[in-house]
């Protein structure tokens, strides 16, 4: 079969390797639309932190790729799908036959629609090229606002600030992370971070960009004007679905498919954040990767579907882990709050008809998984429930 890939982000490079590895007679292309080979997109915050290099964020060097028989086009912008041919037109005017396609265009960042958002100064956090633009900027010292108090907001924070920028952070919500922290969590996190030299405007929102040749600041709806040089926008992505919809595919939020990663059209599947399951999009690398290798396992004839667990992130801010799993933020649900602020470390566990529903932990997230099982499993925790903060050490010792 010729097997055609548009996408080399995570998600994209996984299902082209599975794809190579089952499929060891067929032709897989590969095609990105960076000039970069496959790179891991989560340690971009390394780059810009000066704790990693280009070629070190590389995952599959060119080498890897031919041997397992994957021919890689960078720098290849696919422009239309034309469905009847079993084509893939590039904005070149090639075109790449297919007998199956997958579609890992990812997300791309939303630049607000404010008056100076096309001022040079103002980046997204997005892919490499962005991050060369932020280092470029920061060079030169200075201050810089980065709107958006989102993880990709405070990775981008940290590094400008490791780079020797005065960084503010603008952020609609009265504390960073809402979607994994609570508000107390949040707080916690906010503490460390001005500990790094790092401000925060919050709640707060932006009406606009300052300057006429460029950025010189970031003007708030209280009449506070932020001085800036750099100003980044890092207030979300929205899923990559003009190939699909212009193709005639059902869309959604994203690129509907069936648990088999299947579009309405059979000889096409949806992977990673461009794909909506059963109304859902994903924004994490994990979950995008078992979509990927689902896809590829469908491809290959294997009967397989992929079941969405609960949603969890783990992540590193600043040095400090937090992990997050399920519902943390429904009114009138039990909580259960163990702090040590001296220690920086707090748990939250929401429960609902004596089963544990969601749970944000800061600074130990070692019981992550004990956590996330109890989650998934709906198991009763009421007959551990005064030591359920404690972690499973203490909840064996109950039962």
């Amino acid at each position: 079969m010729r097997l055609l890939v548009i996408g080399a982000g995570p998600a994209g490079t996984r299902c082209a390797v599975r794809l190579a590895e089952r499929l060891p007679a067929s032709a897989v292309t590969l095609a990105g639309a960076e000039a970069a080979l496959p790179y891991d997109r989560v340690a971009l915050s390394k780059l810009l932190a000066g704790d990693a290099t280009m070629e070190g964020l590389i995952t599959h060097p060119l080498a890897l790729l031919r041997g397992l028989g994957i021919v890689y086009r960078p720098a290849t912008p696919i422009a239309a799908i034309d469905r009847a041919a079993s084509e893939a037109v590039t904005t070149r005017g090639e075109r790449l036959g297919y007998d199956r396609l997958v579609l890992a265009t990812g997300s791309s960042a939303i630049r607000l629609p404010l008056p100076g958002a096309a001022l040079p100064g103002v980046v997204l956090y997005r892919d490499m090229d962005d991050v060369r633009a932020m280092l470029r900027a920061a060079a030169g010292g200075g201050a810089a606002v980065v709107i958006g108090g989102g993880l990709l907001g405070l990775e981008a924070a940290v590094g400008l600030a490791a780079r020797g920028m005065k960084v503010t952070v603008v952020h609609a919500v009265g504390w960073p992370m809402e979607r994994q922290l609570d508000p107390a969590a949040g707080a916690l996190l906010t503490r460390r971070l001005g500990l790094r030299g790092i401000h925060f405007a919050m709640p707060a929102s932006t009406v606009g960009i300052e300057g006429d040749t460029r950025a010189t600041g970031v003007r708030l709806s209280d009449g506070r004007v932020v001085p800036a040089s750099l100003v980044v926008m890092a207030v979300g992505i929205r899923p990559s679905v003009a190939l699909a919809r212009e193709a005639g595919l059902p869309v959604g939020r994203a690129i509907t498919v069936d648990d088999a990663m299947r579009t309405a059209d059979p000889a096409i599947h949806a992977i990673g954040e461009c794909a909506e399951h059963q109304g859902r999009c994903i924004g994490l690398v994990a979950p995008a990767l078992e979509q990927a290798e689902i896809a590829a396992r469908a491809i290959a004839g294997v009967a397989c579907a992929w079941a969405p667990r609960a949603e969890s992130a783990a992540l590193k801010v600043s040095g400090t882990a937090v992990w997050s799993a399920g519902d943390i933020a429904t009114a009138g649900d039990d909580c259960i709050v163990l702090r040590d602020d001296a220690e920086e470390r707090y748990r939250r566990l929401s429960l609902r008809d004596g089963r544990l529903v969601g749970a944000v932990l800061y600074g130990d997230t070692a019981d992550a998984g004990f956590y996330l099982d109890l989650i998934t499993s709906r198991r009763s925790v009421a007959g551990f429930r005064s030591v359920l903060p404690f972690g499973p050490a203490f909840v064996r010792e109950a039962a």
